[in-house]
């Protein structure tokens, strides 16, 4: 399906998602931690944004919190045109069809007491959509759909091997057939040989289905592979923003630069990538209970004193305005 930049899906608006820091006997709140930080992008109908960093750096909590398993702390996600964060009880209900979720681990998100059908059906059976006859011709449509016999409708999680997992958790998702998937490291937990086959799939579906995703991963090769546009997160924010090619080809941001210098590059085909000198960042990532004053990179940045030198500002203590500075490429760097 072809992305279309002038049909946005979903805009999310300096969303910040905090987890309060509690202490005591009465649970008195000491602090945040700010796992998401005052971030913003769009999504467009059709495409596969990609959001990598550190664990730890917010992917996750972006991720639920879109969908409202968090609950955000501020901002806006506007899905379809409706503010998710003012959608409360049965509206909400019914528009959770429209978004669904693949989780990380394929084993821990079935309950190992159903069956697949049951497992698969579920969705249908709480959003009560039409009769039980149909659920199951439905269970054997989508087990179809994700490469799976139907043999192994009677059968339970606990004897498939973690790549069929993977595949029913997709079924599932699938089941009232949605416009927007988050794809939390799907692939993550799976052996390699496997992963490949999982993001085919994925691909094939999002064609022929008119899929658009949000996949979070900390692996830069299975993101580059499959995403349009890759989002880079640092402690909370997106530092770096662009489209795949323009990402690997010309990054801004110093962290970009030292997490896809850090890329094992087998393909010759990308031998000029091989000649990348390897960034080693020093120091450990800040607490996001405590992050830094001014830019959140700056305690391991490479290019903090030549900003200083050359541009006269503090890293430490003034933020980066995260801005446009060419065509869909998007960063917050005191350099530009």
């Amino acid at each position: 399906m072809p992305i279309d930049p002038n049909k946005i899906l979903l805009s999310v608006n300096n969303l910040k998602v905090y987890y309060p820091i509690t202490k005591g006997l009465f649970l008195k709140k000491t602090g945040d931690i700010k796992a998401v930080d005052d971030i913003s992008f769009d999504i467009f109908k059709g495409e596969n944004l990609g959001i990598v960093g550190e664990s730890g750096c917010g992917k996750s909590s972006t991720g639920r919190s879109i969908l409202q398993l968090y609950p955000p702390t501020e901002g806006e996600i506007i899905f379809e045109g409706q503010d998710l964060t003012k959608i409360k009880g049965e509206k909400l209900r019914k528009i959770r069809p429209r978004f669904q979720m693949i989780f990380q681990d394929p084993y821990s998100s079935l309950d190992p007491r159903k069956t697949v059908c049951e497992i698969v059906r579920e969705p249908l059976d709480v959003h009560k959509i039409s009769d039980g006859k149909s659920r199951n011709e439905r269970v054997k449509e989508l087990l179809n759909a994700v490469g799976l016999e139907i043999s192994s409708m009677k059968r339970y999680p606990h004897e498939f091997s973690g790549g069929q997992q993977q595949r029913i958790g997709i079924a599932k998702a699938l089941a009232l057939n949605p416009s927007f998937i988050v794809c939390d490291e799907p692939v993550s937990a799976l052996d390699v040989s496997v992963q490949s086959q999982v993001i085919n799939l994925l691909m094939e579906l999002k064609q022929s289905l008119g899929l658009t995703y949000l996949f979070i991963s900390h692996d830069l090769s299975v993101v580059r592979h499959i995403s349009d546009r890759i989002a880079v997160m640092y402690l909370g924010k997106i530092v770096e923003i662009a489209d795949r090619s323009e990402l690997y080809k010309n990054p801004k941001h110093p962290y970009t630069k030292a997490l896809l210098s850090a890329i094992p590059i087998p393909d010759p085909i990308f031998e000029n990538e091989r000649k990348k000198k390897l960034i080693i960042l020093q120091g450990d990532v800040p607490s996001p209970s405590n992050p830094p004053k001014g830019c959140n990179f700056c305690t391991r940045c490479p290019q903090k004193e030549i900003i200083r030198r050359e541009k006269g500002i503090d890293c430490d203590e003034v933020e980066p305005v995260y801005k446009e500075i060419s065509a869909q490429h998007w960063t917050a760097c005191h350099l530009f």
